[in-house]
């Protein structure tokens, strides 16, 4: 009972234990005088300090005949662009970073992962600052990782790729299309292709530190509202802009054509946040979504708590009552 009041209290603190008087001795040389938050309290402590989880940069690659202990059925993000040879990285080490900053061709890009919010999405690095170079703050907001980069110290809220602290405050980040499949997926569709290889930290990759996390009753620190029409909180959607699909939808049509977007829905991928191995985890099946040209379209699978606190006058696609 007393570890449950100390917990109860450390929790009815954090908001006052958040904003610049006490951030600023970490983060000197942030401008907190410019923000498009609304109250500091939005912002809360995730745990580890800034950089306490390391953010890639420049990571290796193995052909996809090199590579070896990447479970069949464990989610990649797959990133294909024009005229590039496709890479795969895996959440295995996306789970223990977050963030990687690596080039494709002559694109740099950041790949990033928030476990909290499953939310998965590339960005070009370009910006009216030149180019960036991200990490993780240790700090969240409606449970999403909050990125800062080391040009500029201005802090991104991950969802958006959008600058939401410090000196670009306002500035937004392109989302490049990529997307999440099985590793069996990615090797078959490019066998040719490259996957990113382990880091060289000591981290228990493949394991997956938020066991059950995705059949919680809600979400971690997050007090926001609910998603409306009775959809779960941690429920997968998802995101194209401002509209926001239910996955259950999607994979029980299996291909959906709507408003000029086209959803392909496959089984064979894990779940990372379900089981203590992330190969293991309950099949939620792949999305890839193109327009009717073929083109792959920039979008994400998050909670749905996470899209109703980012987005929450958007589009909620529930298909016919």
């Amino acid at each position: 009972m007393r570890l449950l009041l100390l917990f109860l209290a450390i929790w009815l603190a954090l908001p006052a234990l958040a904003g610049p008087e006490v951030w600023r001795h970490e983060w000197p040389d942030t401008d907190f005088g410019k923000t498009s938050v609304a109250h500091w309290g939005e912002i809360l402590s995730g745990g580890p300090p800034k950089d306490g989880i390391p953010a890639l940069s420049d990571p290796a690659f193995l052909s996809v005949a090199a590579a070896e202990g990447l479970e069949g059925r464990e989610p990649v993000i797959t990133v294909a662009l024009p005229g590039e040879t496709p890479r795969a990285y895996p959440l295995r080490y996306l789970m223990w970073h977050e963030i990687v900053n690596d080039r494709i061709g002559t694109v740099p890009v950041a790949v990033t992962f928030c476990p909290l919010c499953n939310s998965g999405l590339t960005f070009d690095r370009r910006s009216p600052a030149g180019v960036l170079e991200f990490g993780v703050t240790g700090k969240l907001r409606n449970s999403d990782m909050v990125m800062y980069d080391r040009q500029t110290q201005s802090w991104w809220q991950q969802a958006q790729g959008l600058a939401i602290v410090g000196r670009l405050t306002g500035t937004e980040l392109q989302t490049l299309p990529s997307w999440m499949e099985s590793w069996d997926q990615f090797r078959a569709r490019y066998p040719d292709g490259l996957v990113m290889s382990e880091p060289p930290f000591r981290r228990a990759y493949g394991r997956n530190p938020y066991v059950s996390y995705d059949s919680a009753r809600r979400p971690f620190l997050y007090d926001g509202e609910a998603p409306p029409h009775g959809v779960p909180a941690l429920a997968r959607v998802v995101r194209v802009a401002e509209r926001a699909w239910p996955l259950t939808r999607l994979a029980e049509a299996g291909v959906l054509e709507e408003v000029g977007l086209r959803f392909e829905w496959r089984a064979g991928q894990a779940s990372a946040l379900d089981t203590a191995q992330i190969g293991d985890g309950r099949d939620v099946g792949s999305i890839r979504v193109r327009d009717m040209q073929g083109r792959d379209i920039a979008h994400d699978v998050m909670f749905a708590f996470a899209f109703h606190a980012f987005w929450p006058g958007g589009e909620w696609m529930l298909g016919a009552d």
